[in-house]
């Protein structure tokens, strides 16, 4: 018989090492941006080609920035003006 474990579970126990714990840290501001990239575009109702097109960019550049890739501050603010949004870069 199959036990299936939970998301939560898994994560509980994998923030017990060290070693992940930090790759986590390392990868959080990557994907903070992704997952703001993803949130906008899916409040706006938009597809990633139509982002892209809006914005005047590739499909695959939008994919590689939901992905955890990092954009050029000029391909930011054409997706920020795309989505009627405007981006921040805080220190914190």
């Amino acid at each position: 018989m199959t036990k299936t474990i939970s998301f939560d579970e898994i994560w509980k126990e994998m923030r017990k090492n060290p070693e992940v714990l930090a790759e986590y840290d390392r990868l959080t501001p990557e994907y903070a941006v992704a997952h703001a990239m993803i949130k906008a575009r899916a409040e706006a109702g938009l597809t990633q080609a139509a982002l892209a097109k809006k914005a005047g960019i590739t499909q695959a550049q939008v994919a590689r920035i939901e992905g955890g890739q990092w954009p050029q501050p000029k391909t930011l603010m054409k997706l920020a003006k795309a989505l009627g949004k405007t981006p921040r870069l805080e220190f914190v």
